[in-house]
């Protein structure tokens, strides 16, 4: 048997275990960032108005996720009589059975909504200051058509041809052609 026979099997073995690894750190990121609106358990809110500052500001970015909700979290919730709006503020009393009592931290009263079941979508569990507004940015049509214009106008502008750059250069005192004689001997 040859000595280098086997040198090869613990970095194939090591490959194998990265890529293990890699599949394994996917599938717990999918399953961590599939949205709830896939029948996931993540919900991802984009703060807008003023209720739940200082905590929260317009722009910033919240992370929810399901789960029982306890007095002092901040859940997300969506009410069926607002049009599909989020609203994202601190539970201060209520159940599952009876509905939530919630408040924005910046709020003088509490919210007539009292969510339950379907409405809950999830509690806050990571927030992204300003994220949001790079977000919002990218959803708007505004953008995207910019986007869409650069991009066409960059392949529709005319490039210099490489060839060009070999060429010699050409004068305008060019008077014809040119000749040269051998010198005799």
């Amino acid at each position: 048997m040859r000595p280098d026979a086997g040198a090869g099997l613990p970095r194939r073995l090591r490959g194998v275990l990265g890529n293990a690894v890699l599949v394994v750190a996917a599938l717990v990121a999918g399953w961590l960032l599939w949205p709830s609106s896939l029948g996931g358990c993540t919900t991802l809110t984009i703060v807008s108005g003023q209720s739940m500052e200082p905590t929260y500001s317009t722009g910033d970015l919240v992370v929810s996720r399901c789960g029982e909700p306890r007095v002092g979290d901040v859940m997300v919730y969506q009410p069926g009589s607002t049009g599909g709006a989020r609203i994202i503020h601190r539970v201060i009393g209520g159940d599952e059975a009876s509905g939530w009592e919630l408040q924005g931290d910046n709020n003088d009263f509490v919210d007539p909504f009292t969510p339950r079941g379907e409405e809950v979508l999830g509690t806050a569990r990571l927030h992204l200051p300003r994220v949001g507004i790079a977000a919002a940015a990218l959803t708007s049509p505004v953008v995207w058509l910019s986007v869409i214009a650069l991009a066409v106008a960059l392949l529709v502008w005319p490039r210099r041809d490489e060839a060009d750059d070999d060429a010699p250069d050409v004068t305008a005192a060019d008077d014809g052609p040119t000749t040269t004689r051998a010198e005799e001997p």
